[in-house]
């Protein structure tokens, strides 16, 4: 299994480390999701890994995870083909970008095209 490149401290999971022995960590998990027109998606097609096969991936996606399940659930509904929803990412299997892009538009999200 490959590891994730961590590019920023964020990418650690919000650990924190002190040296305090009186620091009290309040750990706050109710990460609200924001309006869909606060959010910036990418969209961009995927083969590496996977065999050859072609998938599209939405990034950018924060809120929870069952917000991020829902959303996938969904594309994946509209699209009538499957996926996944791994590590913060939206995998719809196929070429599927524009029309994925189009519902996001419809739903009021902010989606870049990534990649040609």
């Amino acid at each position: 299994m490959s590891k994730k490149k961590l590019s920023n401290l964020s990418d650690l999971g919000g650990f924190v480390f002190s040296t305090n022995d009186n620091f009290e960590y309040d750990q706050n998990e109710s990460e609200a999701t924001p309006a869909n027109k606060q959010q910036n998606l990418e969209a961009l097609f995927s083969n590496k890994g996977r065999g050859g096969k072609t998938v599209t991936v939405i990034k950018g996606f924060v809120g929870t995870d069952a917000d991020l399940k829902a959303l996938g659930k969904t594309l994946k509904t509209k699209c009538g083909v499957g996926g996944s929803v791994k590590d913060g990412e939206i995998i719809i299997q196929g070429k599927f970008r524009d029309k994925i892009m189009e519902i996001l538009k419809k739903d009021g999200y902010n989606v870049k095209r990534v990649g040609g």
